[in-house]
């Protein structure tokens, strides 16, 4: 072989030995560069993307509002006290009624036979003491003549008292067994109007069943009572003679002043609130009972730190109420709350926050105090 091919087949190989070289590393830097991509993109998937909202202040003029129940003055179900068959009704849901006026008659025919028998047996106890009073009248002016002795007069004197009592007995029973008579006819307690009926031609109604329905419901609502239960924070600054304002969905726009009357003077410790009612005068009939009412009470934020967010930042756990928020480095910090009213979809902070804080909404339920978060694109936001 010619020396030229030789050093020609040389360089050939040291070509193809840098080749190699170079494709070699190429693919162990592609490779690093793969790996540092990776732990990065897993860094970040590690790192959760939180929403953040700013706790918004409670101002002065945002008032108590709790929830009421709206109940008439008076209220009475009205059930039957006698047994018997319903004869008439009279009156219906929405009528007007005044005390004393007739409801409804009931047909009570064992009643009626009851007091018949009750009478009969009166007029036999009314003979039998009339018999042992003369019986009586006659030992004792035999006695008188020393023509019987006094042990049989005794007896007869016992006789009549014995006499007398079967026919006071008999009396007392006529009266109860009248009364139950009277009562075939349903009045109304008081002036008022029939909210309920249940009486029907023909249905019996059996007097003393807890389980049955009332006849008639009637309810005074010329004047209401409307009971809230407020919470502890609160309680002390709600009591008998301030006025507040109520309103009711089917009004709006229509503010109705309301009297505090009462108060329980104990908290629930249930629910950690304090009953408390205030009435107000309905003479156009537009609070209903058993209405579901607004109650604004004038009073100020309560002493807490007056700040208000929604129900999905809140954490419950062993450690009770907690908020998540962001750090000035970044990482979370799980801060213990009080809370002094819950709305529902919204919380009163009285405790633990401030308006500065950056709270995290809807925090996994895995975060820990010192983790790593990135804030979502847009910023902290404002809670309403």
């Amino acid at each position: 072989m010619s020396e030229p091919r030789r050093g020609s087949l040389k360089t050939v190989g040291i070509v193809a030995a840098i080749v190699a070289l170079a494709l070699v590393a190429w693919g162990i830097v592609s490779r690093s560069r793969s790996d540092r991509q990776l732990a990065t993109w897993t860094s970040a998937q590690d790192t959760p993307v939180v929403s953040v909202i700013h706790p918004a202040a409670e101002g002065s003029a945002d008032a108590l509002t709790l929830p009421g129940n709206v109940q008439a003055f008076n209220s009475a179900a009205i059930f039957a006290r006698t047994t018997g068959y319903v004869r008439r009704w009279l009156v219906d849901i929405g009528d007007h009624v005044r005390s004393g006026q007739t409801l409804a008659i009931l047909d009570a025919p064992e009643v009626d036979q009851q007091v018949l028998a009750a009478r009969a047996d009166l007029a036999t106890a009314a003979a039998n003491r009339s018999l042992a009073a003369s019986t009586a009248t006659r030992w004792k002016d035999l006695l008188a003549k020393d023509a019987v002795s006094k042990q049989e007069t005794d007896e007869k004197i016992g006789d009549l008292a014995a006499k007398s009592a079967i026919a006071s007995a008999a009396q007392a029973n006529v009266r109860r067994l009248g009364a139950l008579q009277g009562f075939t006819r349903i009045d109304a307690p008081f002036d008022g109007t029939v909210t309920s009926r249940s009486a029907q031609i023909g249905a019996l109604v059996t007097a003393g069943n807890a389980a049955a329905a009332p006849l008639f419901t009637v309810a005074d609502f010329s004047r209401v009572r409307v009971y809230v239960r407020v919470p502890q924070a609160y309680s002390g600054d709600v009591h008998p003679g301030i006025h507040a304002v109520l309103t009711v969905p089917e009004y709006p726009g229509r503010d109705f002043d309301v009297t505090l009357t009462r108060t329980a003077g104990a908290v629930d410790p249930a629910s950690g609130t304090v009953l408390v009612e205030l009435q107000a005068a309905n003479g156009d009939r537009a609070l209903k009972p058993g209405a579901y009412a607004q109650v604004k009470f004038p009073v100020g934020a309560g002493g807490g730190s007056g700040v208000r967010l929604p129900s999905s930042a809140l954490v419950i756990g062993a450690k009770g109420t907690q908020v998540a928020v962001v750090g000035p480095n970044g990482r979370a910090l799980l801060k213990t709350i009080t809370i002094g009213r819950d709305d529902g979809d919204s919380v009163e902070i009285s405790a633990g926050l401030t308006a500065a804080d950056r709270v995290i909404d809807n925090p996994p339920d895995s975060l820990q105090t010192g983790d790593a978060v990135r804030i979502a694109a847009g910023g902290a936001k404002r809670a309403r």
